[in-house]
């Protein structure tokens, strides 16, 4: 893989090879400055204007513009707008990181997502339940066993073909290293499918991380612009 690929595998799906580790994830979070949830204001935005608008900066404006967005309250996502093109944007907090993510109580976090009609069907549905049960009180732990409970009964929707998302934002906070970060697209695919897609070999343009929580494969494929039209962070390091 190229010198520059390896970077940023490791910063962004950092969180996700730790799954293998089992005693990195402890050590991780022991010593994180996000070790615990902080207060829910922290995390909202108080206008609801500007959470709409940020969600919509996730994707092209022909896309975003007609697009359902939810935005976070103190009991879930709630559809602000509604939309026509069949995705949703809305703004990620901080745990739709892995549960043993340093990142996973950030306060600052706030990722700029839009989800293709797959994907907001099936994929984002995870993330709202988690949701829930964070607004809820429930702990990492928990949450872990009430996601894989509700996969194995199928109260979760089965991951659909052609799941994506848009990540093009030019305001992301992944995390306090990446800051407007690079402006990507995402496509998950159930299992792990690295192999399958070429992923993570000698001069392909595809990152792939197996996520083992939400039983899915997370393709990145970097873009060049943000969705603004605007030039991305060049890739040369």
């Amino acid at each position: 893989m190229p010198r520059n690929l390896i970077r940023i595998t490791a910063i962004v799906f950092g969180g996700l090879v730790a799954l293998s580790c089992p005693i990195c994830p402890r050590a991780q979070v022991e010593n994180a400055p996000y070790a615990n949830m902080a207060p829910l204001d922290q995390y909202l935005i108080p206008d609801v204007n500007a959470e709409i608008a940020l969600a919509r900066s996730a994707a092209p404006a022909s896309i975003s513009d007609q697009a359902e967005v939810m935005v976070l309250e103190r009991d879930g996502y709630a559809t602000a707008v509604k939309g026509s093109n069949g995705f949703v944007c809305i703004v990620e907090r901080s745990w739709s990181k892995p549960s043993d993510d340093s990142d996973l109580w950030n306060p600052k976090i706030r990722a700029p997502i839009c989800f293709n009609q797959a994907a907001a069907r099936t994929f984002l549905q995870i993330f709202l339940m988690k949701t829930k049960m964070v607004l809820a009180g429930k702990s990492e732990t928990e949450i872990v066993a009430a996601t894989a409970s509700a996969l194995d009964k199928n109260e979760l929707p089965a991951l659909e073909p052609g799941a994506m998302c848009y990540m093009m934002s030019k305001q992301q906070y992944l995390s306090d290293h990446d800051k407007s970060w690079h402006p990507h697209v995402m496509f998950y695919v159930a299992g792990d499918a690295a192999k399958s897609w070429g992923a993570d070999v000698d001069d392909s343009p595809l990152i792939a991380a197996n996520d083992p929580e939400e039983r899915v494969t997370i393709f990145m494929l970097m873009v060049a612009r943000w969705s603004d039209g605007t030039l991305g962070p060049s890739m040369v390091q």
